[in-house]
């Protein structure tokens, strides 16, 4: 009986203690994705990304505003922010801790509570979380990608195939953990949701190419 005890006493407490790493490492994972790549790197250029190109704070629209280095050094940093507290959260409580942290920062980038909810599309962070905990995943998505992104040259449609890529990968990747996948699959629709406007204008043929 005092064997018993003392196995269900450890039990909870450690039970606690991975429920306070949850209620403490998520908030800061949302802080993480908060903070302003694009108008840090657009600013520094003496460009506004949310009033210029697509109006949208992104790699792709500071490539389009403000040149290619921009570009890549906000694409970096996006990917940074999915990446970081995805592996962090790995190497705390597993592959599925990491997950949530991930889509934590994607939340954070996507619906900053400091600019009023309106950030990026969050595709550059979700692959930041996809290169942390899938990386054969990621590979494959690139792979994929870049003809698609060579033929179109339209950032959304990249964006559109990474998208529907990403929870396919995490079902077979993770040997079909199904919580895996509808965490994905719901940080993909998210994602996918901020990209109404990029596909209406792909219907209507307004969609702007990356030189």
């Amino acid at each position: 009986m005092l064997g018993l005890a003392g196995h269900l006493l450890s039990s909870t407490r450690d039970y606690h203690d991975e429920v306070t790493w949850w209620y403490f490492l998520i908030p800061v994972s949302y802080a993480f994705g908060i903070f302003p790549t694009a108008q840090l790197v657009a600013g520094l250029l003496g460009h506004d990304p949310t009033e210029e190109g697509s109006g949208n704070p992104g790699a792709s629209n500071v490539y389009r505003v403000a040149g290619a280095k921009a570009g890549i050094l906000v694409l970096s940093g996006d990917l940074i922010k999915g990446f970081t507290p995805a592996l962090v959260c790995y190497f705390i409580d597993g592959r599925f801790f990491g997950l949530l942290a991930g889509v934590a920062a994607m939340l954070g980038h996507i619906f900053p509570v400091t600019r009023g909810f309106s950030g990026g599309k969050g595709v550059a962070t979700i692959g930041g979380v996809g290169i942390a905990l899938y990386p054969l995943v990621a590979i494959i998505a690139v792979v994929i990608w870049f003809p698609i992104m060579k033929l179109f040259r339209k950032a959304s449609i990249g964006s559109l195939v990474l998208i529907g890529i990403f929870p396919i990968g995490v079902l077979i990747n993770s040997s079909g953990s199904l919580r895996e996948f509808f965490v994905s699959l719901g940080a993909s629709l998210i994602v996918l949701s901020r990209h109404s406007k990029n596909i209406q204008r792909l219907i209507s043929g307004d969609e702007q190419a990356i030189d």
